[in-house]
């Protein structure tokens, strides 16, 4: 039986004062990430008006599988089926800042803009509707990135559950803080060795 290799085509990494890809950084000269989601958005040239109305944990989500896929969409997307596209994200924080704000409007009228967010997996669906993924989908809830639990489902999926290719990682925002990693993560023999451990070195670096 042939054994089925899964590889990391592309990785992403934010934090503050870090936009990387794949090792190298791709932050724009004059721009610092802790301007926000917004001021990379325009310096990006983004045409997609929806962004605007996600709360922080979607739009951080929503810029960063952008900078990870679009650029070279051509090669990423090429004979997968985008059906067979799962999208498996972890978070700490959750959507906490949106329920904050959702739980003060409930003391005259609540904000059904707001209630919309008030589920930390609709950063998933926002990612689906963007790139057009239909496959399968989870979020899952840990105190920090858990590299060992993502590597479970990941594989499993691609491996057990019909999946051609998955967009993996971590995307918690609190406040004004935010930390990001994403993955794309392949059957193609070509990209850096799937693995737990992998994605611990690539989150910590």
């Amino acid at each position: 039986m042939e054994q089925i290799s899964l590889n990391i085509g592309h990785y992403l990494r934010v934090s503050k004062e870090k936009l990387v890809k794949d090792g190298n950084s791709i932050l724009p000269e004059g721009i610092r990430t802790a301007d926000g989601p917004e001021a990379l958005y325009r310096h990006m040239q983004y045409a997609y008006p929806k962004f605007f109305k996600m709360d922080g944990l979607c739009k951080w989500a929503w810029l960063a599988a952008e900078q990870l896929l679009s650029a070279d969409a051509a090669m990423v997307y090429d004979d997968i089926d985008k059906n067979n596209v799962a999208v498996v994200l972890g978070t700490s924080h959750g959507c906490i800042d949106v329920d904050r704000k959702y739980h003060e409007t409930m003391n005259s009228i609540p904000s059904p803009a707001l209630f919309v967010y008030t589920l930390p997996n609709i950063m998933l669906g926002e990612l689906c509707i963007r790139h057009g993924f239909k496959g399968e989908q989870a979020c899952l809830l840990n105190d920090n990135f858990n590299s060992e639990e993502l590597y479970f489902w990941v594989k499993d999926l691609l491996l057990n559950r019909g999946m051609e290719a998955c967009l993996a990682g971590w995307v918690d925002v609190a406040g004004d803080k935010y930390d990001i990693c994403l993955f794309w993560v392949t059957k193609r023999t070509e990209g850096i060795g799937f693995s737990g451990s992998g994605m611990q070195y690539l989150y910590d670096n």
